[in-house]
Parts: structure tokens; sequence; C-alpha cells
């Protein structure tokens, strides 16, 4: 059955409520060629879902009825958080995608001293709306109902700057230097786990530094070097098996 997200407080609307779907889920249901009497499944990232009746279909419009709701369970049972220097061309289109497969929860893009791609402006906004659908069909694809979120671009410093206390979470540094192997971490305890990765050419000296005075602690996975986006992925792989107990 299709998933389809819909940016709408479906959790406010009764069995039997009709709607117009949004443009881009419309869209959807008229490049599957569905008819009147089909069935979709609906989501609006609160973590449930929705069964849905097409009623009508226009030149772009499609109304459908609502059914039921169901909770899903699919999240880990800790909530990850990437904050990671952005890599070159389009990978991290790639990034976003198997992240959110993966149950991340939430990623923060950075700009670190080595960063090749760099953004500002209506370009940076733009790119984070664009990974934001990115996620959001993933989460049509992964069967996720919890849709992460993609923060805006900032740079590395201000966003370490920003950080504040925060009880029950684990901060972990990727780096192959200096680093403790990640399964020695698995036991510490925390309620969320937050990863900080580098760029192609690694986090310079002063950042790293400026990383552990904001509580970051140095992890690796291997003897291998990891390309900036292969480690990320590698964690949040580790992790999606570790706190979900598998």
């Amino acid at each position: 059955m299709p998933r389809l997200y819909v940016e709408a407080p479906l959790a406010e609307l009764a069995a039997g409520a009709e709607l117009e779907l949004p443009p881009a889920a419309a869209r959807h249901v008229q490049v599957l060629r569905l008819q009147p009497g089909g069935v979709v499944e609906l989501f609006d990232g609160s973590g449930s879902d929705w069964s849905a009746e097409i009623l009508a279909m226009g030149r772009n419009s499609v109304s459908v009825r609502l059914g039921a709701s169901q909770r899903i369970e699919r999240e880990l049972a800790q909530a990850v958080t990437l904050a990671l220097s952005m890599p070159a061309n389009d990978r991290m289109d790639g990034i976003v995608e198997k992240a959110t497969e993966l149950g991340v929860a939430a990623i923060q893009p950075l700009m670190s001293e080595r960063s090749v791609l760099r953004l500002s402006g209506d370009r940076s906004e733009k790119k984070r709306a664009h990974w934001q659908g990115v996620a959001v069909a993933a989460c049509e694809q992964s069967g996720r109902s919890v849709v992460p979120v993609i923060e805006p671009v900032r740079s590395l410093s201000d966003w370490l700057a920003s950080l504040g206390e925060e009880a029950g979470t684990r901060r972990w540094l990727l780096s192959p230097e200096a680093a403790e192997p990640i399964a020695r971490r698995a036991a510490e305890p925390g309620t969320r786990t937050l990863v900080l990765s580098g760029p192609e050419g690694g986090l310079s000296k002063a950042e790293v530094e400026a990383a552990r005075a904001r509580g970051f602690v140095a992890v690796q996975l291997g003897p291998r070097i990891l390309r900036a986006d292969t480690a990320p992925l590698a964690v949040l792989g580790w992790l999606a098996l570790s706190v979900n107990g598998l």
C-alpha cells in the first residue's frame, strides 16, 4: 500500500473526515495511477498512520476519506542526533536518506574549517528544505511515521558555542586518532546520543579541542579510515543495533 506524508494535523480529524491531499501527495497518487476506491496510507510525522480511501481525482487534486489511526512504533529506543560537516557534491542527499532509514532523530548540517561545501542565505534554506524532502521520502519508503528534523545550516564554532548542558546526553566525536573503540561506550548511561562527524579532511586541531571542551569524547569504529559520508552512517547502524538490543 502506498505511504504518503501529509503536512497536516491528521490527529485532529475524526475517522470518516474528508480532505484534499496536498499537491505533492496528490501528484504521487496521480503518478501511481490509483483510482477512486483505492486505499493509501497517510502519516503526518506524529507517530501514527491512517488508512484513507480515495474518493475522487481531478486533474490536479485528490480527495480521500480518512480511516482509523494506528500508532506505529518504529523509532530507536534512544534519540540520536547526527551533526556533520556537509560533504561535497550530492553526497549529503545519500547521508540524509540512509540516516533516516537507520532511525536518526535529527540532522545538524555544519560548516567547519575544511568544509568544501559552504552555504548561506537563500541557498542554505533551499538546501535544508531539499534535505527535509529527502527525509520525508525516506520515511515513506522505510515505514517510519516520525520525520527527522533537518536543522538550519550553521558553522561548527557557532553550533558548539550554542550547546548547553543536557542531562542524559552522550556526546561522541568521530575520530581515528586518540579515540576509544565505540563498543567501550556501549554501557555509558544516557537517553540521547549526539554524534559529531567531520569533513573529508577531518576537523582541525582547534575544532577538536573546542568539541572536547563541550563534553565530546573521541570514539572510533575500527582501524580503517572511513570516508566522511561512511563514518556517520556506520555509527548510526551500530547505535540502531545496540540501543534497541538487536
